[in-house]
């Protein structure tokens, strides 16, 4: 009896902790086993439970859907957010997955797969199905007696509809709530409907919602239906999604890959451009080849290549990030290329200047050569503004292409401002031998 009433006791205070803070709760649930996160998910109440599944890391709660018995799964994953029970069930290979959507009542499963159907970056798998909507001859008091209903969700807008479901815009709360009661819908319906396509690209979500700065994207069909809405919290993922993409994808990584995706994944995505980055730098060191009779009588050059080159890419890497910056955030287009490349060529220019007169006078220090000071101070400049030119450049080239700016940007101009400043370093060096 006293075995029973503990674990009565310790049910009750974990349903009551993890209900009051459930972000702490799944913190130190975070550092248990799969096991134990799955027995005390099966101790608490399905509303409780839901609430902690739906904060579980992706791959961690599929683990735990996997152990759950068919009971708790079914009541769990019913009360769940759709989009996170999408998740869990991507990280879980078939047949195992077929046999979890089996579990769960028909209405449920149906729309999980509907979401599982759609490409992982695409509007559709981002979307919530339920959608709070109502047709635009429903009267405010229609509405709001629906809303009382749904209590146990978090609804700002009302979105309406037309008699063929076709989407006719959204009215807020606050409209709703000192609208006459019998007003209809959409005589409330006063800003133009804006939606995304359930085939739309993760990229296109981004740009709407950095267009509008809307709280929820309506997601539609083909034919303008309205079939489900991306809540904030997903919109606002898909901008830290993109962001965080391009910053893997400027150095070769995969936009799909993650931290702890499969060790194959990560070679297929990663090695390609390895090769290429290997070819580049046989390009590179060709390039120094060129002037191998220089350097073999001035060994004091090889010392100094790696400042140059290492200026210049600095000097490439800060105006890539800015016109990267700039275009993922539409301030400019590929039309404003002249004005961008220029800035930069400027920037370069003046920074080259000042970055010149310091390395020159350590170089003068250390070599006591004015001739080297003087092929230092000339090469700094010309590579850092051809840097400029390059980091600016390249991300402009690849989107009037058609292509992802952000792949692989760094490789190209890490090869452009080895091989420029190599080569103009080297080269000066040569016609100014006599003065060496």
């Amino acid at each position: 009896m006293t075995t029973t009433n503990e674990h009565t006791a310790s049910s009750v205070l974990a349903d009551d902790f993890l209900t009051r803070f459930p972000d702490e709760g799944v913190f130190e649930l975070a550092s248990t086993t799969a096991s134990e996160i799955t027995a005390v998910l099966s101790s608490l109440p399905v509303a409780t439970g839901s609430l902690v599944l739906n904060r579980l890391q992706a791959t961690v709660a599929a683990e735990v859907v996997r152990l759950l018995d068919h009971d708790s799964r079914r009541e769990l994953l019913g009360a769940a957010d759709p989009l996170r029970v999408v998740a869990f069930l991507a990280r879980i290979e078939e047949p195992a997955r077929t046999e979890i959507l089996n579990d769960l009542e028909q209405q449920t499963a149906t729309e999980i797969r509907d979401l599982l159907s759609y490409p992982a970056d695409s509007a559709g798998a981002m979307m919530d199905p339920r959608v709070p909507m109502m047709g635009a001859d429903h009267t405010v008091s229609e509405a709001l007696d629906s809303l009382r209903q749904q209590r146990d969700r978090r609804i700002v807008s009302i979105y309406v509809i037309d008699s063929a479901g076709v989407y006719a815009g959204r009215v807020s709360l606050q409209d709703l709530a000192i609208a006459e009661p019998s007003a209809r819908l959409r005589e409330l319906v006063t800003d133009p409907p804006i939606s995304v396509r359930a085939t739309g690209s993760q990229s296109e979500v981004v740009e709407i919602f950095e267009a509008n700065r809307i709280l929820a994207l309506p997601v539609v069909d083909f034919e303008g239906r309205l079939i489900g809405y991306i809540p904030n919290r997903s919109l606002m993922g898909a901008v830290e999604e993109e962001a965080t993409a391009d910053i893997q994808s400027m150095v070769g990584v995969s936009r799909e890959e993650r931290a702890l995706s499969p060790v194959g994944f990560a070679i297929r995505k990663r090695l390609p451009w390895l090769e290429v980055n290997l070819l580049t730098a046989f390009l590179a060191a060709a390039v120094v080849g060129l002037f191998e009779g220089t350097i073999a009588r001035f060994t004091a050059l090889a010392v100094l290549l790696p400042v140059v080159a290492g200026q210049s890419g600095n000097t490439g890497a800060q105006a890539l990030a800015v016109t990267m910056r700039g275009l993922a955030l539409r301030e400019v287009r590929v039309r404003n290329w002249f004005r961008v490349a220029s800035k930069e060529v400027r920037v370069a220019f003046f920074n080259g200047i000042a970055v010149a007169v310091s390395t020159a006078a350590a170089v003068y220090l250390w070599s006591r050569s004015p001739g080297l000071t003087l092929v230092i101070g000339l090469s700094m400049v010309l590579s850092m503004v051809a840097a400029g030119l390059s980091g600016a450049a390249i991300p402009m080239v690849l989107t009037a292409l058609r292509q992802d700016p952000a792949q692989s940007s760094s490789i190209i101009l890490t090869t452009v401002t080895d091989v420029v400043g190599f080569f103009s370093f080297l080269g000066i060096a040569t016609l100014l031998s006599g003065m060496l």
